[in-house]
């Protein structure tokens, strides 16, 4: 016997049970099930009345040592496992799977599924509107595979990247709520400040290991059919990610069926930094009001909301694919028929889930009475498709099935509004099954055969006080008062003596008892038995409902686009080949809905002539709305959206980069300049001519010279050596002499004017520098006390009298600081020939013929 095993044999036989599971879970909190509660020992009570704000208690001794107990019931289980999903913690779920009444020790109990963050499927553990990924990397070199799987619709992708700055983008854009690394590697502390990563061994993530649980998965030959055979890295981590899966599920996961493969080539690459400064999906505040989705989102489903979020932050390249979705918006546009279309969409829910759960077998029979809504639905929706006098649409609508065995099927299986719980029973219609009829036919009649017995005993006794009843403890009883107990017939059999009355069996209420309560049991069973089997008959069509309610989806998607395209006022943008953007009339999709009062809207011209707009103003002028604006317009371009813009020409752009807004990263040590140059240099490195770059005020968090020079190179090297389509807003006002130096730069500003004292932005981009920048007006605005914008106004005054003297004396002598855009001056003669005289050695006669020469230099010069 080893230690561990005579130190767990001090223990009672039940806590030697949870010791047991405890061992096999070490990483997970235990719900240990006790009757109608969950039950956690230990360090796992601890941490749970922790994290979970409920009572830490004893429950007796065990080994000599008080044990700490908390609990959850059962019935509330679900709202405890969501917070504890959402803080990135893993519950493994230990339930009673014997029969108490056969078991003599403790009942027996076993694991019967493991939450975690990235394998929830359950409908009160997942937010609806967004994705919640499990996802693995690993690492081959400098070639990083990723997987990343949603459990609870199937979908399975994989992809490559190369380099750190690549993967960390691939993450933000994912977001997972799980993320598996390998112990062995430099992964874990990559990736150490997102929750919910998990360490796996390195075998694991075994490539060949992987290849095969992959093709056993999917049924095929080889991989070669998702176009990833050669993905090894890839694969590798696909592999780990479907262990794990199968692992926490403790089920065969028939719901996914194939992967998908992703490539940065094929969508327009999106970075961290831009995800956060465009506010795509959630805001600085970690929420998603004000966003780009909050704005778009009016999809009639949770799966198609969950689709929107996805085009957003991944905006496609394939202009044949973008264009089939403006046809589409298009058609559904036209005499408004996007409307029947929403409204037929609001009688589905989110089916794609559901399937999910019928995979798994956890599907519950509300999620079967949604799913029969739905199939009842389709047909109307197949009308409102077919309604719409348009063939692009054609394709979508064939994907979508309508599956009438089905439907009636649930129909005439599942009553109209069914428990929560199959185990509650009463989920299975009347007239569906003969057995299960005639076992509810006993259990109902139950009542009335007692009333009869009661009238029936008390004519046959002449007891008054005689009545039948029964309870949970000692099933059914005839019941007699103290004073006429005496008087009970002699077949009569105590059960029960009570303070003022006994309690009595017969022969015959003992076999009713019998069937009553064995048919209860029965039916129930049977009712368990029924709706496996509908689970089952689903599944054997699984593929087929997850690709039509997938089309479902894409068409909310689209029939909200066009909904929004109408109400917003947003117009069909022409995808082009040539480089560059031409916006009229752009707006900001967000900004707009915010104001109270009309948005100024503006133009936008960028093209192999205009590759750069230097952009100056005034603070709180809109530079940075207006350059926002423009990232935005090219997402929902390149999402297939139409464009909040009077008319809009886009060329290909292969990524979109934002430096905007200052913040410190403190937790890894690095400032707000820290942060700002590591942004500037992955934008250097990897901008190309098709990018579009937004850079908002670079170098102000150094000294001015320093600033000013950073700020020159990082413009001059876009616009020269990159010629990315570049927005480069700044208050150096040095920089609006660039356009002498790189033909393909033009200067814009953000109009305003001074009325007194004050300042009235126009928020109008008009071509040109900025004639000044309105800085202490946009102080005093902010509520500076007047003493210092009146002292700020001197010193003003002061620097700019000493610039002027300084402009003055440069006429004859070097400037007291050089242009920076100039060539480096030529020293004058007379200044060389000084500079190589040596005055000792000079008698009375030359240095008089020196002074006549340099005199005669000066008059020529």
């Amino acid at each position: 016997m080893s230690a561990a095993q005579a130190q767990q044999a001090k223990h009672t036989p039940m806590m030697e049970q949870y010791l047991r599971i405890k061992a096999d879970h070490p990483q997970e909190l235990v719900f240990y099930r006790m009757g109608d509660f969950y039950e956690l020992f230990y360090e796992d009570a601890q941490k749970a009345a922790d994290l979970l704000d409920i009572t830490l208690t004893q429950r007796g001794q065990s080994a000599g040592k008080p044990i700490p107990m908390a609990g959850v019931p059962y019935h509330a289980a679900e709202g405890y496992l969501a917070r504890l999903v959402k803080m990135g913690v893993s519950v493994a779920v230990a339930e009673q799977i014997g029969d108490p009444a056969a078991s003599k020790g403790p009942v027996e109990r076993k694991v019967v599924r493991v939450v975690t963050p990235g394998t929830v499927s359950d409908e009160a553990l997942l937010d609806e509107r967004y994705d919640n990924l499990l996802c693995a990397i690993t690492q081959h070199m400098d070639t990083y595979g990723i997987a990343h799987l949603d459990i609870s619709s199937g979908r399975f992708h994989v992809s490559e990247v190369e380099g750190e700055p690549a993967l960390l983008a691939e993450l933000s854009r994912l977001d997972p709520a799980e993320l598996l690394v390998t112990e062995e590697s430099h992964l874990h502390t990559l990736v150490a400040d997102r929750s919910g990563v998990r360490t796996r061994p390195a075998w694991d993530f075994d490539q060949e290991s992987a290849q095969r649980a992959l093709v056993q998965q999917f049924q095929t030959q080889d991989l070669g059919g998702f176009g990833c055979d050669k993905m090894t890295v890839a694969i590798a981590a696909a592999g780990c990610l479907l262990q794990y899966a199968k692992e926490t599920q403790r089920a065969a996961l028939p719901h996914i069926r194939g992967l998908a493969v992703e490539t940065l080539s094929d969508c327009v690459v999106l970075d961290s930094a831009t995800r956060r400064n465009l506010e795509l999906t959630e805001n600085i505040h970690g929420d998603d009001k004000y966003t780009l989705a909050w704005v778009l989102d009016k999809t009639k489903t949770a799966m198609g909301g969950r689709m929107l979020r996805r085009w957003l932050h991944r905006p496609i390249r394939d202009r044949r694919k973008l264009i089939q979705r403006q046809d589409i918006i298009a058609a559904l546009l036209d005499n408004y028929q996007y409307e029947p279309v929403q409204s037929v969409l609001k009688q589905i829910g989110d089916i794609e889930r559901i399937l999910a759960r019928v995979a798994l077998r956890s599907a519950r029979p509300r999620d079967l009475s949604r799913l029969r809504d739905a199939f009842n639905a389709l047909p109307a929706l197949q009308d409102a498709i077919h309604s719409i006098e348009s063939d692009v649409i054609s394709p979508l609508a064939e994907e979508i099935g309508t599956y009438p065995e089905l439907a009636e099927l649930l129909n005439r299986a599942i009553i109209e509004t069914p428990p929560v719980l199959i185990r509650d029973g009463g989920v299975i219609a009347e007239g569906y099954d003969g057995e299960l009829d005639e076992l509810r036919g006993i259990s109902e009649n139950a009542g009335q055969y007692l009333v009869d017995l009661e009238e029936r005993e008390r004519e046959r006794t002449g007891l008054a006080t005689l009545k039948v009843g029964y309870n949970r403890v000692h099933g059914y009883y005839i019941e007699i008062s103290k004073a006429q107990a005496k008087q009970a017939p002699e077949e009569y059999i105590r059960r029960q003596t009570l303070k003022n009355a006994e309690r009595y069996i017969t022969p015959e209420l003992k076999a009713f008892e019998d069937k009553a309560l064995s048919a209860k049991s029965r039916a129930l069973a049977r009712e368990k038995s029924l709706f496996d089997a509908l689970l089952e008959r689903l599944s054997e069509q699984l593929f087929e409902l997850q690709q039509s309610f997938m089309a479902v989806a894409e068409l909310d998607v689209l029939a909200c686009l066009a909904e929004r395209a109408d109400t917003l006022a947003l117009s069909r943008p022409l995808l082009v080949e040539e480089a560059g953007l031409q916006i009229e009339s752009g707006r900001h999709p967000v900004v707009e809905q915010v104001l109270s009062d009309a948005f100024i809207p503006n133009d936008l011209r960028l093209d192999s002539y205009r590759r750069m707009l230097v952009i100056t103003g005034p603070n709180m002028g809109g530079k940075s709305t207006f350059m926002r604006q423009i990232a935005l317009i090219a997402i929902l371009a390149h999402v297939g959206s139409f464009v909040p813009a009077e008319s809009a020409k886009i060329g290909p752009i292969d990524r979109i980069f934002t430096r905007i807004g200052s913040s410190d990263d403190l937790a890894s040590g690095r400032s707000t300049f820290m942060v700002e140059m590591t942004e500037t240099a992955n934008i250097l490195h990897n901008a190309t001519r098709q990018s579009l770059v937004l850079m908002d005020e670079i170098g102000r968090g150094t000294s001015t010279f320093d600033g000013l020079s950073l700020a020159w190179a990082c413009a001059n090297h876009l616009a020269v050596k990159i010629q990315a389509l570049t927005l480069f807003a700044t208050h150096y006002f040095e920089l609006t002499q660039l356009p002498d130096q790189a033909p393909n730069v033009v200067n814009v500003h953000l109009a305003a004017k001074e009325q007194g004292d004050t300042i009235l932005f126009l928020h109008k981009v008009m071509e040109g520098p900025a004639n000044q920048s309105y800085g202490l007006q946009v102080a005093k605005l902010a509520g500076v006390p007047a003493n210092v914008i009146s002292n700020a106004r001197k010193k003003l005054a002061q620097l700019e009298r000493q610039e002027l003297g300084s402009q003055a004396l440069s006429h004859l002598n070097q400037p007291l600081q050089s242009d920076l855009f100039a060539e480096p001056p030529t020293p004058h003669p007379v200044v060389d020939m000084l500079g190589k005289l040596d005055p000792d050695c000079l008698n009375a006669r030359q240095a008089l013929d020196l002074v006549y020469k340099l005199k005669e230099m000066t008059e020529k010069s």
